[in-house]
Formats: structure tokens, sequence, C-alpha cells
């Protein structure tokens, strides 16, 4: 990892995953899973948890099929996983720590887009629950031409709807999967979240276990403020044309 990389740069634009970045959701989609299997009899395998992080949730559930011996339930397990974590996430949107203060520190001097696997309802529900939606000039989820993490396509899509080049912004992700589609993407990448193993690590610029991370915090707020004609205010909602059409996860 090289430290000076995030700490000693000021990014033209930052772009956020959402689920277990800026939301705690990941444990609902371990419920939904389990929930989903249960509909339909089948058992997941040790460590599934683990493989499926990431994933968009009709590769998950076709994942699900797959070792569970059942491929052609793939479809039927998508659907069902999505209706229950929608039901699971919808009762309990949660920021994660240091999650609410580095985004609005970080909007007072860079545009801020998310990209995310998730369905749009659940990305703009959770942080319209929060309070953090208006913060983002962009919701990029995948649709019929941006494909979802690992590809690159999000992350690229969201700089540009920052106004800014993907060796000028910062990605900030929790799995391997989103990391890879930002590093493709050509963007410098901070980690968050549990030591993840060597193999994550060595993609990331510098990786940290919660955004609440002094370092984190204390670089956030020494960035000189951004005052463009095109800030965006908190108080504002982002522009229709800057959100892509809604998709699924």
């Amino acid at each position: 990892m090289s430290l000076h990389r995030i700490l000693s740069w000021t990014p033209a634009a930052v772009v956020f995953d959402c689920d277990g970045t800026l939301m705690d959701t990941e444990r609902h989609w371990v419920d939904a899973r389990q929930r989903a299997c249960d509909d339909v009899g089948l058992r997941l395998t040790a460590g599934f948890a683990e493989r499926a992080k990431g994933l968009h949730y009709t590769e998950c559930g076709q994942l699900m099929a797959d070792e569970g011996g059942r491929p052609e339930l793939g479809r039927d397990l998508a659907q069902r996983l999505l209706h229950h974590f929608l039901a699971l996430v919808s009762d309990h949107p949660v920021t994660m720590p240091g999650a609410r203060e580095l985004v609005e520190a970080t909007a007072a001097f860079a545009p801020l887009a998310v990209a995310s696997n998730c369905p749009r309802e659940v990305v703009e529900s959770c942080l319209g629950t929060a309070g953090l939606l208006p913060h983002f000039r962009a919701v990029v989820v995948p649709d019929g031409t941006a494909r979802p993490k690992p590809h690159p396509d999000l992350y690229r899509t969201a700089a540009r709807h920052c106004g800014a080049d993907p060796a000028d912004t910062l990605a900030v992700e929790d799995t391997h999967c989103g990391i890879l589609a930002a590093t493709r993407a050509g963007m410098r990448v901070l980690g968050v979240g549990p030591w993840p193993g060597e193999e994550t690590i060595a993609l990331t610029d510098l990786w940290v276990e919660a955004l609440d991370d002094p370092r984190i915090s204390g670089w956030a707020a020494e960035r000189a403020p951004l005052r463009t004609a095109t800030s965006l205010p908190a108080s504002a909602s982002p522009p229709d044309e800057a959100v892509l059409p809604a998709p699924t996860r």
C-alpha cells in the first residue's frame, strides 16, 4: 500500500460503494440468502458468504443454485433473494462507522457519486433514510450499458458524472469484487473493513478498518473546500440526468 497516494492527495471526485461501505447491509444479504434457500429447501456450503460478497444479486442467485445442485433455480432464487433483502433492509437501514462524517467532509471539496451493484431502490432508500443522498451527484448501478462489478463500467460512469478523469478519482470500497472494478477503471482505492488478505490489500492504496479512522477523517478535514459553479449544494437532490436507469443487484 502507498499511504502517500491517498493522504497527500486531493482527488477531483470521490466515488463510494454503498453496500457494506456506507450502509451496514451485508448482514441483510446473509439473512436473505438463508431465507431464499429455506424457501426451496437448499443448503449453502461453508464459506458461501465470502464467495458471494459483492456479487450482483442475479449472479448470487445463480451461484446459490449451482452450489446447491439445482442450477435451474437460479432465476427464482435471485428473485427470492431480492425480495427478502428489500424487506430486511427497509426495516433496518444503518450507516457504517464514520460513513456520514466522511461523506459530509468530502462533499465540501469534491463532487461525489455512488457506484453500487445493489438495486437502485435499495441504494436511494438507504441513503435517503440516512440523510446522505443529497450529497451525491449520481447513483450509478448496473443497466443495459453498465455492467456490474467487477467490471469497471460503474466506476467509469460515476467519474464521468462527476466531471473527473478516473485517474483523478478516489474509490471507497469494501470488497475484492468492488476493488477490482475500481482499479480496472484506473482509480486510486481506499479499502475499508476487516483485514481481507494480502491479495486484496495489494490492490488498494490504503486500507482502514473503518471510515472513522483518524488518518482518513484528518485527511478529509484538511482538503481545500471546492467552490465551483458545478458544486452540488448539500440541500439539493441529485439531478435526474446524472442518475442511470433503474437496475437490479
